[in-house]
C-alpha cells in the first residue's frame, strides 16, 4: 500500500465507514471484514493488518460501546464470564508468540480455513436455531434477559481469544453466532450489544501485544477511524429500530460474506 496517494487512504476511510456500520449494526465487521480487506484490496502484509485491524476494532467498538449499554443492549453478567475466559487466553496466547516464535504464517493459514466452515455453520445456526426452538416447543420470543451459563461461556471465551489473537477473526463474526447458540431466546440486539463490549477489552489487549512486535500501521489505523466513527454510531442507533428476525437475517447475511472474504483471502 502506498500512503502517499490521497486517493488510496479515501478509499481506507470508505471502506472503514462500512465496518463501522457493520459493526454498529451486527456486531461483525471487524476482523472478519477488515484484515480481508486490507490485504486483498490495499496490499497491507498480513501480519501488519492483523495487529492494525485490532487496535481498530477496539476504538471503533469502544465508540459504540455507551450508545448499546444506553439502550440496554448489554448483557453484563454474560460478558463477565466471557471476558474471563478470553482475556486469559489472550494473555497466554501471546506470551506463546512472544517466547515460542511459532510459525505464524502457517497457523494462520490453518486457523483461516477452519473459520471459513465455522462462519458458514454459523451463519445458518443464527437463523436456524430459533426456528428449530420453536418447531420443538421451546420458547420463541425474544426475551431482555438470559440466565448465564458460566461453564460453557467462559470455555467459548478461551477458544475465541486465541482465535482473536492470532488472526483478528472471531469476536465478533463467530462471537455472535455463538452467543446465539448459547442463548437462542436472548433478543438479537443484546447479542450484538454484549459481543461488541466484549470486544473492545480482547481487541485492544491483543492490539497492544502486536504493537509491540511492530505490526501496527498508524496512519492505516487514522484512515480507517475517520470512516468508522460515524459509520458505527449510526449503526448502533439503528439497531434498536429493526425487528429481531430481520436482525437475525442481517446477522446471518453478513457472517456468508465474511466467509466469502476469508475464503478468498486464503485462496
Amino acid at each position: 500500500m502506498h500512503a502517499s496517494f490521497p486517493d488510496t487512504w479515501i478509499l481506507v476511510s470508505l471502506g472503514g465507514l462500512l465496518v463501522g456500520f457493520l459493526i454498529g449494526m451486527t456486531g461483525v465487521g471487524g476482523g472478519s471484514v477488515t484484515t480481508p480487506m486490507l490485504i486483498s484490496g490495499f496490499g497491507v502484509a498480513p501480519a501488519l493488518a492483523v495487529g492494525t485491524d485490532l487496535l481498530f476494532a477496539s476504538i471503533t467498538k469502544a465508540s459504540a460501546a455507551w450508545r448499546h449499554h444506553k439502550y440496554g443492549n448489554v448483557d453484563w453478567p454474560i460478558f463477565g464470564y466471557l471476558a474471563c475466559g478470553s482475556l486469559t487466553s489472550t494473555l497466554i496466547t501471546l506470551a506463546w508468540l512472544k517466547f515460542a516464535h511459532p510459525d505464524t504464517t502457517l497457523l494462520a493459514s490453518v486457523i483461516r480455513t477452519v473459520l471459513i466452515g465455522a462462519l458458514v455453520a454459523s451463519s445458518l445456526a443464527v437463523s436456524l436455531v430459533p426456528w428449530w426452538l420453536r418447531r420443538h416447543g421451546s420458547q420463541g420470543t425474544p426475551e431482555m434477559r438470559s440466565a448465564p451459563r458460566p461453564i460453557p461461556t467462559v470455555l467459548y471465551g478461551l477458544l475465541v481469544g486465541a482465535l482473536v489473537t492470532l488472526t483478528s477473526v472471531g469476536a465478533g463474526a463467530i462471537g455472535v453466532a455463538i452467543l446465539i447458540m448459547l442463548y437462542p431466546n436472548l433478543a438479537a440486539r443484546r447479542i450484538v450489544g454484549t459481543d461488541i463490549v466484549h470486544a473492545i477489552p480482547l481487541a485492544f489487549i491483543s492490539g497492544v501485544g502486536h504493537l509491540s512486535m511492530g505490526n501496527v500501521d498508524f496512519g492505516l489505523l487514522g484512515a480507517l477511524l475517520i470512516g468508522s466513527i460515524p459509520g458505527i454510531m449510526l449503526g448502533s442507533r439503528l439497531v434498536g429500530a429493526f425487528p429481531d428476525w430481520l436482525l437475525r437475517l442481517l446477522l446471518s447475511v453478513v457472517l456468508i460474506y465474511a466467509a466469502y472474504l476469508l475464503y478468498t483471502f486464503a485462496h
